[in-house]
C-alpha cells in the first residue's frame, strides 16, 4: 500500500487495518459458504505484502525533520494496526520501498494520460526531464521485481 510520511498515511492505516480484517471475516464467514461449488472463488486469505512510501522533501542527504519523525512511526503503526501484531514485531521488515516524488513528472503524466515512466519527447519530456523519466521506469521496475519476490514468498508459505 501507498504511504506519505504525514499524518494521513498514519490515520489511514489504523482505518485499514481493521477493514480489512472485517472484510476478511465477513468474505469468510457469508460470502465464501454461499458461492456455488462449481465456481472458484477466493479463499479470502488477505496477507498484505507491505507498503511503499513516498520519499519526503529532503535537504542535502537527510529527510526533514517532521517528515523523519512521522517516516519512523509507519512500520509501528502498519504492524500493530494492519497487520494486527499487538504488541508490535520489533524485527518485522515490512517497507518494499520507497519511490522518488516525481512532482515534476506527475503533470506532464497527468496531460499525456499515461504512466510518469512511460513518457516520450512528445509528451514534453526533453533533456534533462528525459532522464527523469527513465530513473523513474528503472525505480519502478525495481518495485515491481521486489512485489514479485514477496507474491513468491506468500505463495510458498
Amino acid at each position: 500500500m501507498p504511504l506519505a510520511a504525514d499524518l494521513f498515511s498514519l490515520r489511514g492505516l489504523r482505518n485499514l487495518g481493521p477493514a480489512l480484517r472485517e472484510w476478511q471475516r465477513d468474505w469468510q464467514e457469508v460470502v465464501a459458504p454461499r458461492i456455488p461449488e462449481q465456481i472458484e472463488a477466493h479463499a479470502g486469505d488477505v496477507r498484505p505484502l507491505g507498503y511503499v512510501t513516498m520519499q519526503p522533501i529532503v535537504r542535502v542527504d537527510r529527510p526533514l525533520v517532521s517528515y523523519q519523525r512521522w517516516l519512523e512511526r509507519i512500520p509501528l503503526v502498519y504492524d500493530r494496526c494492519v497487520l494486527g501484531n499487538d504488541p508490535p514485531s520489533a524485527a518485522a521488515d515490512n517497507e518494499i520501498a520507497t519511490i522518488r516524488n516525481y512532482r515534476s513528472l506527475m503533470p506532464l503524466a497527468h496531460d499525456a494520460r499515461k504512466p510518469m515512466f512511460d513518457l516520450r519527447p512528445a509528451d514534453g519530456a526533453m533533456g534533462s526531464t528525459l532522464s527523469y523519466v527513465q530513473t523513474c521506469r528503472s525505480e519502478f521496475e525495481e518495485l515491481t521485481r521486489k512485489i514479485d519476490a514477496r507474491l513468491a514468498a506468500v505463495a510458498t508459505e
